[in-house]
């Protein structure tokens, strides 16, 4: 498993690259400054093409600008934050600030070839029904897709990392942990990366209070165990959420930290 400190230098930092990235010079405006069709929607990152070679994006890629042209996503591992300037069908990247987490090799992949291709700063922006193309002048591309908010209850949350408010690893290979919330059953169940689990469950102002675990009893490598060990200390308590469209944090009394994203 990938331990890396996040680099908190990196997000101290975005506030002064947003406030660079919306002065406005001769010819060009910000995203604030008028309404696009490529800002105010949460983007999921399908593919992408570099040098002639497409890459599938992993479940969490996602990209987000806003209108006052703050930018916010993911890279597959890492999460991100910019500004962005637009002039027509032209769509302008200010700095990249990034986290500094250890995922598997796949996520690492795509997220350094993402790297490159924002590396011009500069795209070309088509936008057909619910699909969003943006390409380099070096013909590099993203091709992404509109995705709505997922709601709480009954969205398959998958497990992409553990940790703490300063400390995030991603889960080892072979990990497939999901979490899944039935309002009509008032229950959390899934997979902690080995053993299935199902608990009660009361959602109330932000907090979701969950009942002793019910587990099956297989054994599995010493990896995926220990991701089962740390997932079933949310249960038995109270843990607080956050719902970001389709991005859900969970955080315990004891401030482990559990990420999942929406499955697609």
């Amino acid at each position: 498993m990938d331990k890396q400190r996040l680099t908190l230098t990196a997000l101290t930092l975005l506030p002064l690259a947003v406030a660079c990235g919306t002065q406005q010079g001769s010819g060009s405006s910000s995203v604030g400054a008028g309404s696009s069709p490529v800002t105010g929607v949460h983007w999921t990152v399908d593919s992408l093409t570099v040098d002639g070679r497409t890459r599938q994006a992993p479940e969490s890629a996602y990209l987000r600008i806003g209108e006052d042209g703050r930018v916010s996503g993911n890279a597959g591992c890492n999460s991100f934050g910019s500004t962005a300037t637009l002039k027509g069908d032209r769509v302008d990247f200010g700095e990249i600030q990034m986290t500094d987490m250890g995922c598997p090799k796949v996520s690492m992949a795509f997220e350094e070839s993402l790297n490159r291709a924002f590396a011009d700063g500069a795209f070309t922006s088509k936008v057909k029904g619910d699909e969003l193309t943006l390409t380099t002048d070096d013909g590099d591309r993203v091709n992404l897709t509109k995705e709505q908010d997922a709601p709480l209850y009954g969205t398959k949350w998958n497990v992409t990392a553990l940790g703490d408010a300063d400390v995030a690893q991603s889960l080892p290979a072979g990990a497939k942990a999901y979490l899944v919330l039935d309002k009509k059953q008032g229950t959390l169940g899934g997979s902690l990366g080995c053993n299935h689990v199902s608990a009660e469950a009361t959602v109330r102002d932000g907090h979701i209070t969950l009942g002793a675990a019910k587990t099956t009893r297989m054994m599995c490598d010493g990896s995926l165990m220990d991701t089962e060990k740390t997932l079933l200390g949310l249960f038995d308590g109270t843990v607080r959420y956050e719902l970001d469209h389709r991005t859900l944090t969970l955080t315990s009394a004891n401030g482990t930290v559990v990420s999942a994203v929406a499955a697609k």
